[in-house]
């Protein structure tokens, strides 16, 4: 793995915007946004597909103990609870997504409150002609590598009605700087973690998570299928050992990869060791990565970056360009024919 052979495969250069997330990053935090003001509110659904889905995956996991109720709606259906007293906040970062405005209709004709994020396209046109609370923000490079710049700017936006504190979310940001300096197109040593774990994928993945970290995880199998037009499975890892383990019992050309929390529930802790003891009595190896030592965001954060720029790495290495998504598209020009 070297430069050439990133520029020569990543055509549209990903990983270049993928070295920017950092300041990306703390360019949409500190940006002087109109900020959303609503009261009342008891019941936040956050609406969005793929790259934009994992903004409300990410803030469900970063406000789960605290007492709001969030929804996350990946399809056409608001939730039955949807009230005077939820917000709906609806996120396509190209304006353009057929389930995110469908919802968007939806809620436009409940009790609800909504705030929708895109950078135009269709939801721009109906909010303006509904009067909608919009934010424009722009897409760089591709919805999912736009990813930092849409959740930093959500977060500046809603920062009255989200419950997270600055300091948590100016911590994250330092993170991804500190973790940026070890995966980087500037550092493809052996050092690299998102090169190393990159280099250990060689067949379908088995990416196992702990509840609280499931938003890093499927973000993870999203962009490898993305990225490395490759097949993935995610599984909890509590529920799999009512099982999926079973699978292991026969051959198999699955690689399980563990994405362990720091400060896992002790219970979890305790199935790690057992897992790890299953694989080992089948001689069936396996790689573990843990999050670090921060705060949930950062936690978050710090695994979605290592991640992602693993599945850049291992797209260049199977010779794949990770920016086309041709089925994506064959299926969005069907929709709108």
């Amino acid at each position: 793995m070297n430069l050439e052979c990133l520029d020569k495969i990543d055509s549209k250069k990903m990983y270049q915007t993928y070295d920017k997330w950092p300041e990306i990053s703390k360019n949409a935090f500190q940006k002087e946004f109109e900020k959303l003001n609503v009261k009342n509110i008891n019941h936040i659904v956050f609406a969005g597909m793929g790259g934009s889905g994992t903004i409300g995956d990410v803030i469900s996991a970063i406000l789960s103990k605290d007492r709001i109720h969030i929804s996350n709606v990946k399809g056409y259906l608001l939730p039955p609870t949807t009230n005077s007293e939820t917000l709906v906040v609806v996120t396509s970062v190209s304006g353009n997504t057929d389930e995110t405005l469908t919802i968007l209709e939806k809620a436009n004709n409940s009790p609800a409150k909504v705030a929708a994020f895109g950078s135009g396209g269709v939801m721009e046109k109906y909010c303006k002609e509904n009067q909608i609370f919009f934010q424009k923000i722009p897409m760089i490079h591709s919805p999912r590598a736009s990813f930092t710049n849409f959740l930093f700017s959500i977060l500046n936006i809603l920062e009255s009605i989200i419950p997270v504190k600055k300091s948590d979310i100016l911590e994250s940001i330092s993170i991804l700087e500190k973790t940026r300096d070890n995966i980087f197109s500037g550092n493809l040593t052996a050092e690299n973690q998102s090169l190393k774990l990159a280099n250990y994928i060689k067949q379908t993945p088995c990416i196992y998570y702990p509840a609280g970290l499931k938003s890093a995880a499927i973000r993870f199998k999203n962009s490898l299928q993305e990225n490395a037009k490759m097949h993935v499975i995610s599984e909890d890892a509590i529920e799999a050992c009512h099982n999926g383990v079973v699978a292991w019992e026969q051959s198999s050309s699955i690689q399980p990869i563990l994405i362990e929390g720091y400060d896992d529930y002790f219970k979890t802790k305790e199935r790690w060791q057992i897992i790890k003891e299953l694989f080992d009595n089948y001689k069936i190896s396996y790689y573990s990565i843990k999050s670090n030592e921060d705060n949930i965001l950062s936690k978050i954060i710090h695994l979605i970056y290592l991640l992602d720029y693993a599945s850049i790495y291992v797209s260049v290495l199977r010779g794949i360009d990770p920016s086309p998504v041709n089925s994506i598209d064959f299926i969005k020009n069907k929709l709108n024919q």
